[in-house]
């Protein structure tokens, strides 16, 4: 069975087009207009191992927000899409992620229930043009959409590049071994993690 999706999500706001193969090659195509996000997207494809598609036009104009939060909100739910009922997954998964002077510590749980813990606090006013108290309303966007429990907490780190950059990669090395398939059940005593 191919883990796969495309999902399209269109409002006043933005236009979001994914594709995500779970069980990829970490081949990119990303493009946002917001060139860190654009950076962190291919970090977290390229890490977790997916092959990933990401196009997406906003009122950027009026902010980077939307942009953000709906790529977050549509990106986890094509994942979610993409892993279907879940059965076999580890489920469960960690990374503890350094960059340079920078580690984040990353832990995950396909739950089917989403809950964000983002302890993350922004060490740079701007990163280029991006405002780094927006990789929250990314992950928020993420979690809703994707239905999972993410906590994401910043050990050490004086430069908002890294510090962002490395909570990208460690959600991903985090995602690339929960979906990793070692079963053939539904991990959970309720059988479903779809709620």
């Amino acid at each position: 069975m191919t883990r796969s999706a495309t999902l399209r999500r269109e409002t006043k706001e933005t236009t979001v087009e994914v594709a995500l193969a779970v069980d990829g090659r970490g081949a990119l195509d990303v493009s946002t207009g917001i060139p860190f996000l654009d950076h962190m997207l291919e970090q977290l494809g390229k890490h977790a191992g997916f092959d990933l598609r990401v196009h997406a036009q906003g009122d950027l104009d009026v902010d980077l927000h939307h942009t953000v939060e709906d790529v977050g909100i549509v990106l986890g739910s094509t994942l979610r899409e993409a892993l279907g009922d879940k059965a076999g997954v580890r489920r469960f998964a960690d990374a503890l992620v350094p960059l340079d002077e920078a580690l984040v510590q990353v832990a995950l749980d396909l739950s089917g229930r989403p809950y964000l813990v983002y302890q993350v606090d922004p060490v740079a006013e701007w990163i280029g043009t991006f405002d780094p108290q927006l990789a929250e309303e990314f992950w928020k966007g993420f979690v809703d959409g994707a239905r999972v429990t993410l906590h994401v907490r910043s050990v050490a780190g004086r430069n908002g590049h890294h510090v962002i950059e490395a909570s990208f990669k460690g959600v991903a090395r985090a995602l690339r071994d929960a979906v990793r398939v070692e079963g053939t059940g539904v991990p959970s005593t309720k059988g479903t993690l779809s709620a």
